[in-house]
């Protein structure tokens, strides 16, 4: 048996955790830069707030409707995160952490074990341990645990919990269901799939096999299976990445190239530590850069760069030359730049890739990363840079309506009065 253990609305919860004046209130949660909303109450969207509303449009709206509106405290989401995770570590080995807010349990030896009351023990858990309130999903399959847990989050009787352990139940859920609904299938499915009558996801499992894996390869058949009760999406328990990236607004516009090297140079840094943690190196170096897109009467520019590597590297110092190099050879003078991005390509194991005869990385850039990843681990706050970042230059992101980070800076942890 799988289970699908969810956040209810995650990032407005971990701010009701620390403030419970916040309790039942509409909540609406910013993306970077006090952008766009990425984040809502169940409050809020009954008001009628929309996802992805742009702040500057709707503040007013907010406002009238006494919408409580905060930036993205992403150093108190992460951690808080990671405390509903080692939890659910405590309930069975076996777990994929499938995004900030969900992970995917497998039971393996539960046989005689009533899951309706495992479910509500994980749940009651995180709740008394953090504050969190979760639904749980919980069916032979994982495709079939997303089902459940949409069921649990929608039914109030369920408590949040949410079994599926009979065929009986299967069918229920799957013919309750829209196909649009369902865990994988993306917007391109859903037109083909409606085109061919499924407007339900057991209409999907009608479908014979041979059309299905004709017309949307193995995943899409795998999932078919899903749903219908033979388990083919197994765990994934270490998910690599296939490429890793860094890119940001600025907080303000820049037009001189001192800066913007700067800045690459802090993007390609950390795209670095990235892949070292890892353990993979890359060979393929892409650097953009671009102008306000909404300010396109100061001179609009976007541009980007693919620079291949030599040999994979996954030091700071080659990672962050290229990229500075790249971004150079980019820049326009006069233009006023609002973002720049750097992103790593082409991973490969650090341990497995093709050497190369004649050029190679110089044998002392490994120990120093080791060394300066292990202050920058031990002291945090104090990093270790290189010589064209700013040492006293953190990155920073405008936001106005940021709460304290309660669990993360002692400065911000709270007073009992």
């Amino acid at each position: 048996m799988y289970a699908l253990v969810d956040c209810n609305n995650f990032y407005a919860s971990c701010e009701r955790v620390f403030n419970p004046n916040l309790h039942d209130k509409p909540i609406a949660i910013l993306s970077n830069n006090d952008g766009c909303v990425i984040s809502r109450s169940d409050q809020a969207k009954i008001l009628g707030l929309p996802m992805g509303a742009p702040i500057f449009k709707w503040d007013g709206f907010c406002k009238a409707n006494g919408i409580k509106v905060l930036s993205s405290n992403y150093p108190l989401y992460g951690d808080m995160s990671s405390r509903v995770m080692t939890i659910l570590e405590q309930f069975t080995p076996d777990v994929e952490v499938y995004s900030i807010d969900e992970a995917f349990l497998e039971f393996k030896g539960f046989n005689d074990y009533d899951f309706t009351d495992y479910g509500m023990q994980i749940r009651e858990r995180i709740l008394k341990w953090t504050g969190i309130p979760t639904c749980v999903g919980i069916a032979p399959t994982k495709a079939l645990s997303k089902v459940a847990n949409k069921i649990a989050r929608k039914f109030p009787e369920k408590k949040g919990v949410c079994v599926i352990d009979s065929e009986e139940k299967r069918i229920k859920a799957l013919k309750w269901i829209n196909i649009e609904d369902v865990w994988g299938i993306g917007r391109g499915l859903q037109k083909r799939l409606k085109a061919k009558g499924c407007k339900k996801a057991y209409d999907f499992t009608q479908l014979p096999d041979n059309w299905v894996r004709k017309n949307f390869a193995i995943t899409g058949w795998k999932l078919k299976k899903d749903l219908e009760g033979i388990s083919k999406l197994k765990l994934d328990e270490i998910q690599t990445k296939r490429a890793i990236a860094t890119t940001r607004s600025f907080e303000y516009t820049y037009s001189d190239i001192d800066n913007i090297k700067e800045r690459i140079s802090t993007f390609a840094t950390s795209c670095a530590e990235k892949l070292r943690k890892q353990g993979s190196r890359c060979n393929l170096v892409y650097v953009l850069l671009s102008s306000d897109r909404h300010k396109k009467e100061l001179g609009y520019h976007k541009t980007s760069r693919v620079v291949s590597l030599l040999h994979p590297t996954d030091s700071s110092l080659i990672i962050s030359k290229v990229a500075v190099t790249a971004v150079t050879q980019m820049f326009k003078t006069g233009i006023k730049y609002k973002r720049a991005g750097v992103i790593v390509m082409g991973l490969v194991p650090t341990d497995n890739y093709q050497l190369q005869l004649f050029e190679h990385e110089n044998p002392k850039h490994k120990p120093l990363m080791q060394t300066i990843d292990k202050l920058n681990e031990k002291y945090a706050d104090y990093k270790v840079k290189l010589g064209n970042q700013d040492l006293k230059r953190t990155w920073k992101m405008r936001q106005e309506r940021l709460s304290p980070r309660y669990t993360t800076n002692i400065n911000d942890i709270i007073v009992v009065k």
